[in-house]
């Protein structure tokens, strides 16, 4: 916007708070180094463009906004003299990128004093260079204890992350060591039985005939049908009497295994027609044998896919593998970071996915949305264990105009309305001393509004709070990876 250059009258800028306390040399000096312009309604400087100017406003209405996603929020809208923005930070120079935080616009026609951002810097060394020290240790000391303790946030989160992944890899591998050794049992007893079988008086026919129905068997294992617990009992019953009926000692040990396997009364009888009365106990428990190997190779598999699935959360979760800016699928990044939060969650926390599968990918920074997405995963369950240990935590992904949202909700007691202002707040937190940083919904936000151009909100109330998480389907056309730390 073009600007009309007026008198600058050191006694009237000597009449803002801002210089209130400086000499009539000092201000002699602003007016030489300055200016005063007059500008129309509309657009004084953007955010993100070059910081050029340092401005105070004489006389006007001002209006500061910053961008969310594709809107500009309004942050501030005043008409009180003396209200200053623009290079504030002009005198740290190089060491930080110089660009305006926000937008500034006016509403009606509105005076600035106007302080080019090199002659800004130069009047606060020479004026105040012992509040140029201060200010500059007071920037990046807050700057440097934001990275360290987002850095101890992230290894809380891996550690506790690697805590419930060691648990859950436990389990399968503990059921396939298990299984493992049942098997080398099972195997060594199959041969004995093979053994015994061969010495009797087998002719080939009927050896063959046992070998056909034992294929068959391994067969069925692999087709076994899903029984409800009453029907299992049923089957489980009927087999026993059959095995009682023809001979077979234990019958009741066997028949579960045989029912867990698909296999019912029409079956034995396949076997029994295959061989003789005598030996017809020795030819069940050979194919016992049989379905046990069978049954246990399948947990061994079982097991092993298990593992390999949580390997592959894992490194979905991490991202280590992939290009750090990309096009992702959120419901794979959802899964992944719920698959590795599972041990967090325990047996009172139920979750509900509400997934729209008809989602586009999106262009994102897989490994830091993820980090997200196990902030607002911790605070809700750690809101829901405050409460009484229990609660379901609601996920939902949806369309909302331009934009795709990711909801979590949870059911906890609610944000007190007293702080709900301050949730964002960098080290702000209610958890314990020494279970929070405070710096979880911070790096979240800027991680979702910073370098996705999205937006972080919440909404709660006693037994219902959910944070929303908006990210863009389209990248800007200007936009480039960014690599700097959120």
């Amino acid at each position: 916007m073009s600007a009309q250059p007026m008198e600058c009258l050191p006694d009237e800028i000597g009449s803002l708070f801002l210089f209130e306390k400086l000499t009539p040399e000092q201000l002699g000096r602003l007016c030489e180094a300055g200016r005063v312009e007059r500008y129309e309604p509309g657009t004084v400087y953007a955010e993100g463009d070059p910081a050029t100017c340092f401005y105070v406003m004489v006389e006007g209405t001002v209006v500061l906004s910053r961008r969310v996603g594709g809107d500009d929020v309004e942050v501030t809208r005043t008409s009180q003299r003396g209200v200053y923005a623009g290079a504030m930070q002009a005198y740290l120079g190089d060491r930080v990128p110089q660009v305006y935080n926000n937008s500034l616009r006016v509403t009606e026609p509105t005076r600035f004093f106007v302080l080019p951002a090199d002659t800004f810097a130069d009047i606060m060394r020479d004026w105040f260079p012992m509040a140029v020290h201060l200010l500059e240790g007071l920037f990046f000391g807050v700057k440097s204890t934001q990275q360290a303790v987002g850095q101890r946030e992230r290894l809380l989160a891996l550690g506790s992350l690697s805590a419930g992944l060691t648990h859950e890899l436990n389990n399968p591998a503990a059921a396939a060591v298990r299984a493992t050794a049942t098997l080398r049992e099972r195997v060594g007893k199959m041969r004995r039985k093979l053994r015994i079988i061969s010495e009797g008086a087998y002719d080939r026919e009927t050896l063959a005939g046992l070998i056909e129905i034992q294929e068959r068997t391994a067969e069925r294992v692999a087709k076994a049908p899903v029984l409800s617990p009453l029907e299992a009992s049923d089957r489980e019953d009927l087999l026993a009497d059959w095995l009682d009926d023809h001979g077979v000692e234990e019958g009741w040990r066997i028949a579960p295994t045989f029912v867990q396997a698909g296999l019912d009364t029409d079956w034995l009888e396949q076997v029994a027609a295959a061989v003789d009365e005598e030996t017809l106990p020795s030819a069940v428990g050979w194919l016992n044998y049989t379905v046990e190997t069978e049954l246990l190779m399948d947990e061994i598999q079982d097991s092993a896919a298990r593992i390999s699935h949580l390997v592959d959360a894992a490194k979905q979760y991490s991202q280590l593998d992939r290009a750090p800016f990309q096009v992702a699928d959120v419901h794979e990044l959802l899964d992944s970071t719920l698959l590795m939060l599972s041990g967090k969650l325990g047996q009172g926390i139920r979750v509900v996915k509400e997934y729209d599968r008809t989602l586009p990918r999106v262009p994102a920074y897989p490994a830091e949305l993820n980090q997200v997405w196990t902030n607002l995963v911790d605070n809700a369950v750690a809101a829901m264990r405050e409460a009484d240990g229990e609660g379901t935590l609601t996920v939902r992904t949806a369309r909302e105009n331009d934009a795709l949202l990711v909801e979590f909700g949870d059911t906890g007691p609610g944000i007190p309305a007293e702080i709900r202002d301050r949730v964002f707040d960098p080290f702000f937190t209610t958890k314990p001393v020494g279970e929070g940083t405070g710096l979880g919904l911070d790096i979240s936000w800027r991680i979702v509004v910073n370098k996705h151009h999205g937006s972080l909100r919440f909404d709660s109330e006693p037994g219902d709070t959910r944070f929303q998480v908006l990210l863009p389907l389209t990248a800007p056309a200007s936009d480039h990876p960014q690599e700097e730390p959120v």
